[in-house]
C-alpha cells in the first residue's frame, strides 16, 4: 500500500507542474476550445485551453512505472492501450484547433480506431487467460474463455465513449474519474490482483487530484478528448485485466448514466418529437435546471464513492 501511495503523491506532484508549465504553452499557440453554440451557459469559456488531459496522462504512467514492482507482464500492454486512445483523443483535438471549429475526427474514424485497439486489447486477454470474470459484492469468479472478446470489445467502446460524453462541464469527468480509479486501486489491492495495475490507479487518481485546482470552475485548463478517450481507454483496462469488468457499471454510474440520457433522447425524439430531458447528456439537464457545475460535479462524485464503496464490503 505504500508503494500506492507514493505513486498517487508523485503523479499529484508531476501533474500540478505539467499543469502549471501546459497552460502558458497552449495560450501560446492559441490551443483553445471552441465551444458548441447550443450550450449558452458555456459561450464564455470559449478559448479555454485545452489539451489538458497531456499532463496528468503522462504524470500518471511514469509514476506507475516508477513504483511497478515488474509482477504483471500484462501492465505494458494496459499503458500501450491507454496512449493509445491519448493519441486519437490528441489528434481530435489538433484537427479541431487548426480547423477552427469544434469537428476534429469524424466519427466513423474514432469508431473504426476504437474498434481496432478494443479488439487487440480483448484477443490478448483471450490468449492470456484474462478471462475471469469477477462477481461484483462477493469474491466469486468464472472463466468465459473467447467470451471475453466480445464482451471486452463492448467494455472498451462504451466505456471509452461514456467518460467521453461524461466531460461537459468544469471538473466533472475529472472528479468521477479520479473517485473510480481510487475505488478500482483498493478493491484490486483488497483482491491481490496485479499490483501494478492498483499502482496506476492511484497513479491516476492523484495525477487527476492535481488537474482538477486547474479545472474545477471556473476552470483554467480542459481535458479535451486527448484526457477523456485516454481515460476511458485506461478504465476499461484497468477493469477487464484485473477481472473486475461487471464492476464498471457499478462504479462508473455516472458514466453509464451520461451514454443512456443521451441514447433515450435520441430514440424519444425520434419517435415522439419531444424530449425527455432539456438537454442530453443528463448534466446538461440540470445545469438547465439552475445547479452550479460545482454541484453537479459534487453530487456526481458522492454518488461514484458511496456504490464504489459498497463494492468493497465483501473484503471487509
Amino acid at each position: 500500500m505504500r508503494n500506492f501511495l507514493f505513486a498517487a503523491a508523485v503523479a499529484f506532484a508531476l501533474s500540478f507542474a505539467l499543469c502549471a508549465l501546459l497552460i502558458p504553452i497552449l495560450k501560446r499557440l492559441k490551443a483553445g476550445q471552441n465551444i458548441l453554440s447550443y450550450v449558452k451557459e458555456h459561450m464564455e469559456k470559449s478559448g479555454t485551453p485545452t489539451m489538458g488531459g497531456l499532463a496528468f496522462i503522462i504524470a500518471a504512467c511514469v509514476a506507475a512505472i516508477v513504483f511497478s514492482d515488474g509482477t504483471d507482464k500484462s501492465f505494458p500492454v494496459v499503458l500501450a492501450v491507454g496512449l493509445a486512445y491519448l493519441a486519437v483523443g490528441f489528434l481530435d483535438d489538433l484537427l479541431k484547433k487548426l480547423r477552427g471549429k469544434n469537428l476534429g475526427l469524424r466519427p466513423y474514424q474514432k469508431i473504426v480506431f476504437q474498434l481496432a485497439v478494443a479488439a487487440m486489447a480483448s484477443i490478448y486477454c483471450c490468449l492470456n487467460g484474462l478471462t475471469i470474470l469477477k462477481m461484483p459484492y462477493s469474491t466469486a469468479g468464472y472463466d468465459i474463455g473467447w467470451g471475453m472478446l466480445p464482451l471486452g470489445v463492448f467494455i472498451f467502446l462504451a466505456t471509452v465513449n461514456s467518460v467521453n460524453l461524461t466531460d461537459g462541464l468544469d471538473g466533472l469527468a475529472g472528479s468521477v474519474s479520479a473517485v473510480f480509479f481510487a475505488i478500482f486501486g483498493v478493491l484490486i489491492a483488497l483482491q491481490g490482483g496485479s499490483a501494478p495495475l492498483s499502482a496506476l490507479s492511484f497513479a491516476l487518481t492523484g495525477a487527476l487530484s492535481a488537474f482538477l485546482i486547474f479545472n474545477v470552475n471556473r476552470a483554467s485548463l480542459f481535458m479535451g478528448d486527448t484526457g477523456s478517450l485516454s481515460l476511458g481507454g485506461f478504465a476499461a483496462c484497468v477493469a477487464l485485466f484485473s477481472g473486475n469488468a461487471l464492476a464498471i457499471p457499478i462504479v462508473g454510474i455516472t458514466f453509464v448514466f451520461s451514454s443512456i440520457s443521451v441514447i433515450l433522447q435520441v430514440i424519444y425524439y425520434k419517435k415522439t418529437g419531444k424530449r425527455i430531458f432539456l438537454m442530453a447528456p443528463a448534466h446538461h439537464h440540470f445545469q438547465e435546471k439552475g445547479y452550479t457545475e460545482a454541484k453537479i460535479a459534487y453530487v456526481y462524485s458522492v454518488v461514484t464513492a458511496v456504490l464504489g464503496a459498497s463494492l468493497l464490503i465483501a473484503f471487509v
